[in-house]
């Protein structure tokens, strides 16, 4: 069956882009799905955020009782999350033959930096779901609110686009996510402060990032949360990266960032958006990571690998 097309057919993942117009263009565009997952029995999550969850709520009447809603903002604030919160769902379904799901990853209050990794996110689902069970996401973008350039990029991170009628033009495939996965971050400001470490140095790395963090503003716990954070990085420099790395410290409007670096490569674009027990203790160590952090960048090149973590002030 054609990708475009739904129904009872359906052999394989169907990852779309719906572009809408308002609330009230969305409830129009998105309940019909949801209606129709219903009436086949089908399970059906609705991740988004809280005046949306309002809007389909109210449209879909006593229906809504039969939906899972959960807010994205609070669940996928970092959208590093997003990927483990959806394979939970299509395996915790396993009776079904089939699920679907709405997942809305990017507004218009994003950060930019956020949206870099939105991107991302979007193109890694292609990644992780396409040689999987069949099951349908739909992911709303408002070109109301949005810039035309990010709305552009859901073409290229979509098989389908509802607006299109069919098939993304501009899709740009698993080539799309590895690109981006490889390429480079913006460089790390000069002002921002430098260690090295190898193996002996984790105990002083540990108090230098813990240092930083409180005097960035940050409360004690979520000072600790950065510092296990970097250790758990640097411990995979360590271990797998060569056997040292660099590691930035810096503040910029809005958050106190950490970078690591090391001459390690990593081949899996999808390292630490999978469920922990299944993970080996490289990958484990970036989800636990994903957990303690506001966002968090990983980039991989044939020279190296960095890893930024992000914690908002």
């Amino acid at each position: 069956m054609d990708r475009g097309s739904r129904g009872p057919g359906t052999e394989r993942f169907q990852h779309e882009a719906v572009l809408y117009h308002g609330l009230e263009d969305l409830a129009s565009t998105t309940v019909p799905f949801i209606r129709e997952g219903l009436e086949r029995q089908e399970p059906v999550l609705v991740a988004a955020l809280p005046d949306r969850i309002r809007t389909l709520r109210s449209a879909l009447g006593q229906d809504a009782d039969r939906v899972e809603f959960l807010d994205i903002a609070e669940l996928g604030g970092n959208p590093g999350r997003i990927i483990p919160l959806w394979r939970s769902f299509v395996h915790g379904s396993s009776g079904s033959r089939s699920v679907r799901g709405i997942d809305e990853p990017v507004w218009s209050s994003r950060r930019d930096v956020e949206i870099e990794e939105c991107h991302l996110h979007e193109s890694l689902l292609n990644v992780a779901f396409d040689d999987g069970p069949p099951w349908q996401l739909m992911c709303p973008y408002d070109v109301d609110a949005l810039p035309s350039e990010i709305v552009a990029d859901a073409m290229r991170t979509h098989p389908l686009v509802s607006a299109t009628g069919g098939p993304a033009v501009d899709y740009g495939g698993h080539h799309h996510a590895r690109a981006r996965f490889t390429s480079p971050l913006t460089p790390a400001p000069e002002s921002a402060h430098r260690v090295s470490f190898a193996g002996d140095d984790l105990s002083r790395l540990r108090g230098f990032v813990e240092t930083a963090a409180l005097d960035a503003g940050l409360s004690e716990d979520r000072a600790g949360h950065m510092t296990l954070a970097a250790h758990e990085i640097a411990t995979n420099s360590i271990v797998h990266g060569g056997g040292r790395g660099e590691l930035y410290v810096w503040s910029q409007a809005g958050a106190f960032v950490v970078e690591l670096r090391d001459r390690g490569r990593i081949s899996d674009p999808l390292v630490g958006r999978d469920l922990a027990p299944d993970l080996d203790e490289g990958g484990r160590g970036v989800w636990l990571v994903h957990q303690l952090c506001d966002l968090v960048q990983v980039r991989s090149r044939p020279t190296g690998t960095v890893v930024r973590l992000f914690a908002w002030l």
